[in-house]
This record gives C-alpha cells, structure tokens and sequence, in this order.
C-alpha cells in the first residue's frame, strides 16, 4: 500500500546524519516507488534529483514546510526511473544518466540530454570512460499530419544570447511541436566543485547563471551553513537580501523591455533599459560590482556596502517609483502591445501545478509560491511584501506579475535600509571534522533555485548540486506555443526567459 504522505515515506526510511535543516533518509525501492506515486497523484512537488557516485537523491515537499531528501542506492548502476510516472523527471534522469551512468529503468527517452558527444568522455562524474566516438544524429520526435514542415533555430542565434537548439513543427505559420535540444553552454561545474574550498566553490556557485549570481551565492552560503550549523551576522543576512532585491530590480525591468521589444515596442524597452542601467550602476557603487557577483560568501558578505551606498539605493528606488508608473501605464494602454501579449502563450494551471514551476511563470498560472515567504528564510520573516498571482497563465500576465514585482522589490529595499542593523558582516564558520550536509532553497528573480552540498572533514566541498528554476520551466515553453504561429515564438520564449546556463551546468 502506497505511503499516505511525504512524511511516511520519510519515517520509513533510515535517516543521514549531520544533514540540515530538512531530513535526507536512505529509502529501499518501496520506498522510491512510494515518492513516485505521490508525485504522480499531484500530493507533492518535486524540487531536484540528482546523482551521486552510485546513488540517487530526490528533493522533495509535500507541503509548505513538509521538505526531505530521499536517497536510493543503484544497484549495478539502476534505478526505478522517477520519470516514468512523473514528467517533470524526464530531463533530469537523462542529465544523471549522461553525468554519473546510472540508467533510470522505465524512462521513456533514452537519448542523451547534456551529453552531446564532444566532451571525450563518457559519465565524467561516475566511471569516466574515454570514447572517440563520434555521436549519432541527435533523434528529434516527430509529428504526422498533412502539410507539415519543420523549422529549425539555433544553436547559435542572431542576438546576443546563449546557445539552444529549437526545432519546430508548424502547418503553414502555426506551432504543432516544439522541441528543445540544450546542453550546448554544459561547463561542469558540479565537477568543478568537487573537491574545491569553500572560497572557490563559493566564486563557482556564483557562475552558474550569470543573471542570478546573487541568488547563487546567497543559495551556496545557506547551504554551507545549514551544514556547519554556522550563525551569520545579522547585517549581513539583511544586505544579503537587500542585493537579492536589487538583482530582481534589475532583471525584472530588463524582462519586461525585452517582452515589449520582441513585441516591436521598441520605446518600453528603451526606457526599462535606462532603469536596469541605473540599478547596475548603483549596484556597483553600493557593492563594488555591476552583477554583486562574488559579495555573497559562506558566513555572511566579502564586505561591508560602500559608504555612499545606502543613499544611492534610496536615490535608486525614488527614481524607479517616480518614473515606473508612467511606463506601467504606457503598457496597458498600448493596444497594439497587448494584442501581442494577451492570450498568447498560456500555460495551463495544472501544467504549472505539475511541473511546480516557480517565479513568474507559475505565479502567472496561479501557483502561489515564494521561497522567501515558505519554506522561508530571514530576513523576510521580519519584512512585509505581497506574492503577486494571476490566473490567465499568458505573456500579458507574466508581463503583469514581473511589473507587480518590481513594486514589491522597491518596497523591500526600503524597508531594509530602514532597518539595516550594525556590525560585523562576516563570521568565518569553522569546519566541523566529519562529513556534513546541507541544503537551501532560495527564490532568485526566475524562481526556486536549490543547493544541496557536503563537506569533508576538512572543510572541502565532496558533492555539490545546483539545481535552476529553468529545469522545470523549459519543459513548459514547449507546451504553450502549441498553437501560436511562429512569429509569436520570441515573444513566448522572452515571457518565459528561462536560463541556457543554469539549466546546462
């Protein structure tokens, strides 16, 4: 009989010690199939799966709080595929398979994900076995049907972006299939980070998408810390979200231009990218870097904010509120943009449900979820700040909710100034001598981003696993262009914004 909860499967199985601040248990097959079961009936959400060496972990929460990580060992390198039952796995058991070689019995897809055959080597991260072979023509799904053509994009496109391969199938202008190959910008960086200090696996944490650096960092430390048990001076825990707000600022503004430019808006996105600028800017000069990108360390902060900071923030955010409003009104009033963005690209609630898609996308379709509000972590147990949702799942709403979020994000950082305490900014945790665990799930601009470390004895990283919103939103762009004609595609794909590099490693 299946378990009735998150919470039985997780009494049920023997738990790991050193491992914090939620349980990781070692589950038997029964055990496995029971989690799988519970993601299947929709009674929980599937946060990570992960290999390491001969095993397999599953992140997941039943509930706001109910969070666990179970662990499953792969006999002769096997396992009950998770996938098989539960879609949202499919891409991460093929990403496990090509890193570590443990094959998911029951998956349906065998081909490779980040393996694209150029790398030398088979399984670098479990039982590396040097190949010279060459790889077979990647095998995209077909569509039958009257009329049909395939259009092919990328990997390298016409912008400045990252690689990724799309591959449509449409009947005349209009969308029947879309499938996403990715893995092109894979720079091992689970592999870098084996067996670095914590200095450098902090700097690696912070590479993995660019973009969210911040929320990177910060999802490192409290992993790291989680582990270690470590305090962390309470200045720093509130610059740490004063910049997590800033990184939102700036993304969130540079988003909705993007969005209205794809739509041939060119004067919103002129004027966003004027805001952005002037919250790079003031990045900089609060935190001596345009991106904050390695300010966040295990302990609290690399330093303390500039002395002219905290004025250049107010100065910042007096200007945004001054001026945001008169672009929010130019959106709605702009019948020609909303035509474009209005029923375009809809995700269905029950697929964003499914999928537990986190950030714009899913508030956008009615999932009400914030890591910074649950599972929760400080200082934002101490600010007041609203979780904007919306149910029509479109571009325009997605537009809606990154708008509604700047004002949430200008009300923070004042909030914050306002209430920043003094102090030390750093505490310099020392290693515990045995092997520790952690974990921290942290809400970055896109959604949930999740670390799960350990350590050795001697304070160096063993295992680090990194997981991106974008694993669980990619999947979904694929379904709400179904239906769009071509020319709306950029539109959709710029709404969703999801990260190449996170998602590729």
């Amino acid at each position: 009989m299946a378990a009735a909860t998150l919470t039985d499967v997780i009494l049920a199985g023997a738990p790991v010690p050193h491992h914090g601040p939620w349980p990781r248990v070692v589950v038997r097959p029964e055990g496995w199939a029971d989690a799988t079961e519970l993601l299947a009936e929709g009674r929980a959400t599937l946060l990570g799966l992960w290999g390491d060496g001969g095993w397999m972990h599953m992140a997941l929460a039943g509930g706001e709080n109910d969070i666990g990580v179970l662990s499953l060992e792969c006999v002769g390198g096997r396992y009950p595929s998770v996938g098989q039952r539960h879609r949202p796995a499919l891409r991460l058991e093929r990403a496990a398979r090509d890193l570590f070689g443990l094959e998911p019995e029951g998956n349906p897809d065998a081909r490779p994900w980040l393996d694209h055959g150029v790398w030398g080597v088979r399984h670098p991260l479990g039982s590396p076995a040097k190949t010279t072979d060459a790889a077979p023509p990647y095998p995209f799904l077909t569509a039958e049907g009257e009329g049909l053509h395939q259009i092919a994009v990328g990997p390298v496109h016409a912008g400045i972006i990252e690689p990724g391969h799309f591959r449509f199938t449409a009947n005349g202008e209009t969308i029947v299939r879309l499938e996403e190959r990715l893995g092109y910008v894979h720079k091992g960086i689970e592999g870098l980070m084996a067996g670095a200090d914590l200095d450098r696996a902090a700097r690696l944490a912070g590479r993995v998408s660019g973009d969210s650096t911040v929320a990177y960092g910060l999802a490192f430390a409290r992993a790291v810390e989680a582990a270690w048990h470590a305090d962390v001076p309470p200045r720093a825990v509130w610059l740490r979200a004063l910049m997590a707000e800033l990184e939102r600022l700036a993304n969130h503004l540079g988003d909705i231009g993007e969005i209205c430019n794809d739509a041939a808006f060119a004067l919103m996105h002129a004027h966003t990218g004027v805001l952005r600028e002037r919250v790079l800017r003031a990045s900089d000069l609060a935190f001596g870097h345009r991106l904050m990108r390695d300010r966040i360390v295990p302990g609290g902060l690399a330093g303390d904010i500039a002395e002219g900071g905290p004025a250049a923030i107010r100065a910042l955010v007096d200007e945004i509120a001054r001026v945001f409003p008169a672009l929010v009104e130019l959106y709605d009033d702009t019948a020609s943009l909303r035509d474009r963005t209005v029923t375009t690209g809809t995700l269905d609630p029950a697929l964003a449900l499914e999928y537990g898609a986190g950030g714009y996308v899913g508030r956008a379709s009615g999932r009400d979820a914030d890591a910074r509000r649950s599972p929760g972590y400080p200082p934002y147990d101490e600010l007041a700040f609203a979780v904007p949702s919306r149910e029509a799942g479109d571009v325009d709403a997605r537009v809606w909710i990154r708008i509604e979020e700047v004002t949430e994000s200008l009300s923070l950082v004042r909030q914050i100034l306002d209430r920043l305490p003094a102090g030390p900014v750093r505490a310099d945790p020392a290693p515990p001598p045995s092997i520790r665990e952690g974990m921290a799930i942290v809400e970055g601009f896109r959604g949930d981003i999740l670390v799960w470390v350990r350590t050795g004895a001697d304070g160096r990283v063993e295992r680090c696993h990194l997981r991106d919103p974008s694993w669980f939103q990619w999947p979904l762009l694929e379904a709400v262009v179904e239906g769009n004609i071509v020319a709306d595609f950029p539109l959709c794909n710029k709404s969703f914004n999801c990260s190449y590099s996170g998602h590729d490693l």
